[in-house]
């Protein structure tokens, strides 16, 4: 299967609850290094919190800079749920390099999820490079994406 490869996007938005914490910050850090403008939502350490709030942050910054989000939680089930929740936001909770790729080249995705207690960081370092420069296929996809958007899920 060919996939398109695209630039990396110029700003990526990060949110996480506690759990992920240590993995946003090493994502932070990996794009930082290569030069991405990273907007930082928070949370801001590994004191508890609850995601619902922040992850709907988050997902509003990736609205309003129209980039990508990478969101973070200790499994980042519940997160891609509360992000799924944002009109126009399309979060998928991967947790392999290949789910990077589908969601990105099928699903469009413009939010990846990953779980800060269930992946490792050097393959979620992969997962979010894979993320950020597939691009959406388009053609028979397309369709799918267009009905998600509909009135009819809201």
């Amino acid at each position: 299967m060919y996939t398109a490869v695209m630039k990396p996007p110029a700003k990526v938005v990060l949110a996480t609850d506690h759990a992920g914490f240590a993995l946003k910050e090493a994502v932070k850090a990996h794009l930082t290094k290569k030069g991405i403008d990273v907007v930082d939502s928070g949370t801001f350490s590994e004191e508890p919190v609850d995601y619902p709030a922040i992850i709907r942050k988050g997902c509003g910054a990736v609205l309003e800079y129209s980039a990508m989000g990478v969101i973070f939680g200790g499994s980042g089930i519940g997160e891609s749920i509360a992000a799924n929740k944002v009109r126009g936001i399309r979060a998928a909770r991967c947790s392999t390099p290949e789910d990077a790729k589908l969601c990105r080249a099928h699903n469009d995705a413009n939010v990846l999820s990953l779980g800060g207690r269930t992946v490792d960081p050097k393959i979620a370092l992969e997962m979010v490079d894979i993320f950020l420069t597939t691009d959406f296929e388009g053609g028979r996809h397309q369709k799918r994406i267009d009905d998600l958007e509909s009135e009819m899920c809201q």
